[in-house]
């Protein structure tokens, strides 16, 4: 049993009426903070925005109120900090009728990236998980402090309000030791909390889930791959809607090649690092996070200008593109090893759901394991999810748009609608 913190809400002022039916997500960043106000009657977003460049001379926030087909509203005017952030939001929110004092909004939800293995499912924030988030810290300083300001500053503004916290790393706690183990000392591993723990969990789930249901069957009946492709890129082995393996580890670093990222790496490259190039270890670090990947090979990490230099005869973006494409199909071969069975591959996020040279590359080859893409359908540009692979196919290949907002708040609505 792990010695987690308890999921159960403790009383926090009034509680929701019943009516209440709106969930309010926040994905703070160190420097913005995306938003959006979904009503879980029937998923859909009454605001959706954007705080960026939250402490600079210059801030700006992005607010589109949806529900009332308003349109876009933009200022720009410096945010000092989180709690200005957040206080400007909730403003742009009582202008359309949607603030924060509502009756009707039920719960405030959090994206958080970290959640070690304390935590495997949404959490009622207390005390006590402020304080586990904290002492994450390490193994996510650029992620779990931002995250706990938005926290932090929300529940200022609405002490009454459940704070929900969601972690990216919970879908990935179903991993077996053998998958979640580092091949290092256990006890210098349990020690520093080393093992992999795996991100964009939300993501993960809801594309697993929606594959299945775009299979006709239900999630504990199919075995998929996701492709979690973005800026940030990730691989999942899901068996029965379980993750059983994934490509990142103790932090977003490992795996596949991504738009500023290295993924996998040999450990020895940072020994050489500082040992012959007398690197510093930030120096390293900066290296292998915002100076590798795409863009580290080629100077751009935007996958369509990387096509564009491609179909004009570059030879470093066609070489960028081939590391990205032969890392990629390395993770399915191996994944399709871990399932066994192979329902589908499924590809999502901004790269995943747009490029379709990417996603016909990373199968091209792969007739022997039953993938295939029918290019016709692969050049199809839809917002909804869709098949792209022959009707013949052993195995589906689908595009299926990922919604990690709306996990969140379903996630969220759950958690706090069963104990109000």
């Amino acid at each position: 049993m792990t010695d987690r913190p308890t999921t159960a809400p403790a009383p926090a002022g009034e509680q929701a009426p019943a009516a209440a039916t709106r969930v309010l997500v926040l994905n703070s960043g160190s420097s913005s903070v995306k938003y959006q106000l979904l009503d879980m009657r029937d998923g859909s977003r009454l605001a959706v925005g954007l705080v960026e460049r939250i402490g600079e001379r210059t801030s700006r926030l992005k607010h589109t109120p949806l529900a009332a087909g308003g349109e876009t509203r933009e200022t720009n005017a410096p945010i000092a900090d989180h709690d200005a952030a957040l206080k400007a939001v909730a403003q742009e929110l009582s202008r359309d009728g949607l603030g924060l004092d509502s009756p009707e909004l039920l719960a405030i939800g959090h994206r958080v990236v970290h959640g070690g293995m304390f935590f495997t499912e949404p959490t009622v924030v207390t005390d006590e998980v402020i304080g586990e988030i904290e002492r994450l810290i390490p193994v996510a300083p650029l992620h779990n402090p931002a995250n706990l300001t938005g926290i932090l500053t929300a529940q200022a503004l609405r002490p009454d309000l459940p704070q929900v916290a969601v972690f990216d790393t919970a879908f990935h706690t179903t991993m077996p030791e053998a998958a979640a183990r580092y091949a290092i000392d256990p006890k210098i591993a349990d020690r520093y909390r080393i093992r992999r723990y795996g991100f964009h969990g939300t993501s993960h789930a809801y594309v697993s889930r929606e594959t299945a249901r775009l299979l006709g069957k239900a999630p504990e009946d199919v075995n998929v791959i996701v492709l979690h492709l973005g800026n940030g890129a990730s691989a999942s082995a899901v068996r029965g809607g379980r993750c059983v393996d994934t490509s990142m580890g103790l932090t977003p670093l490992e795996g596949l090649v991504m738009g500023t990222r290295s993924g996998d790496v040999d450990p020895g490259v940072v020994f050489h690092l500082a040992r012959v190039g007398h690197m510093s270890m930030d120096e390293i670090d900066t290296l292998l996070n915002k100076r590798s990947g795409l863009f580290g090979l080629c100077g751009d990490n935007d996958m369509r200008e990387i096509r564009r230099r491609i179909d004009e005869g570059d030879e470093e973006a066609a070489l960028a593109f081939d590391i990205y494409i032969h890392r990629l199909k390395k993770y399915i071969g191996a994944y399709y090893a871990v399932l066994a069975r192979v329902d589908a591959v499924a590809f999502t996020a901004g790269v995943g759901e747009n490029a379709a040279p990417v996603r016909e590359a990373a199968v091209a080859g792969l007739e022997g394991l039953g993938l295939a893409v029918d290019p016709q359908r692969n050049a199809v540009r839809a917002e909804g999810p869709r098949l792209i692979s022959p009707e013949s196919a052993r195995v589906a290949v689908a595009v299926v748009p990922t919604d990690e907002e709306l996990e969140i708040a379903t996630q969220t609505y759950a958690l706090v609608g069963k104990n109000t």
